[in-house]
């Protein structure tokens, strides 16, 4: 097993959190194979059916949406963290959004047929799905209570403290958006608190 996989297992490992379950986890690594993207290249594109699920080993993946004409950082999918268009992998509709490298990534994926046959057969599968999906979903309620009650400072200073590696590996026009908040806001506003 190289360094790569390893980490894959200790991603499976932290989240399905119960060594009772931990001898399944052979079976999941059997139905991951390895994909690398390069920067700029698509996940999946806005109208294509996303035809995988992910562990990002190294690397960062935007999802985004178009709004008139003007491109939206919506999820910035970070190392050491799953990812997907999931209602699009799950029921084989087109994506909503893209999701793209905006630097070389290293990914685990699965396909929608292994990922089903595992949360059908694989316990600990299950239990892996069942709290990643919590926690996600833990997330995206935080996310949007913040954009409705923090100002955008409060929220670059949550950022800051949250994922403190998030300036040095993402572009700010990327932060900015994912944000909420305008490219010039955003140099304003690290401009202010330095």
């Amino acid at each position: 097993m190289n360094s790569s996989q390893n980490n894959l297992v200790i991603f499976l490992k932290s989240v399905i959190n119960a060594s009772e379950l931990e001898h399944h986890i052979p079976d999941i690594l059997e139905c991951f194979t390895n994909l690398k993207l390069q920067k700029n290249e698509f996940f999946v594109e806005e109208g294509r059916i996303c035809k995988y699920f992910c562990y990002i080993n190294t690397g960062v993946l935007q999802h985004s949406i178009t709004v008139l004409g003007e491109e939206k950082t919506t999820y910035l999918g970070l190392k050491n963290a799953s990812t997907s268009a999931l209602n699009s992998f799950m029921n084989s509709v087109p994506s909503r959004k893209n999701i793209k490298a905006i630097s070389d990534c290293d990914l685990w994926v699965i396909t929608s047929e292994n990922f089903s046959a595992l949360l059908k057969n694989n316990s600990a599968f299950k239990a892996f799905y069942y709290k990643l999906i919590e926690k996600q979903i833990y997330r995206i309620d935080d996310y949007r209570i913040d954009l409705l009650t923090l100002t955008p400072e409060e929220r670059y200073q949550k950022l800051l403290h949250n994922e403190p590696n998030l300036l040095q590996e993402v572009p700010l026009h990327y932060l900015a958006s994912f944000l909420g908040i305008s490219s010039r806001q955003m140099s304003r506003i690290r401009k202010n608190t330095r």
